[in-house]
């Protein structure tokens, strides 16, 4: 996978992470939104522990 794919591919992580939180801001009591919340942010944890680590 080249450089220029993995950046996109995090910069749809990062964007996804802060549309999932904003969606926990609009609902708080959701617990669905906040699981959709929380897979996003590990999957972008994950992302950039594998890009660091590379």
């Amino acid at each position: 996978m080249s450089d220029h794919t993995s950046d996109t591919a995090t910069d749809v992580l990062q964007h996804t992470v802060i549309e999932r939180l904003m969606a926990v801001i609009g609902a708080p009591d959701d617990q669905d939104v906040a699981r959709d919340a929380d897979a996003a942010v590990r999957a972008l944890d994950e992302r950039l522990r594998a890009g660091s680590a590379a």
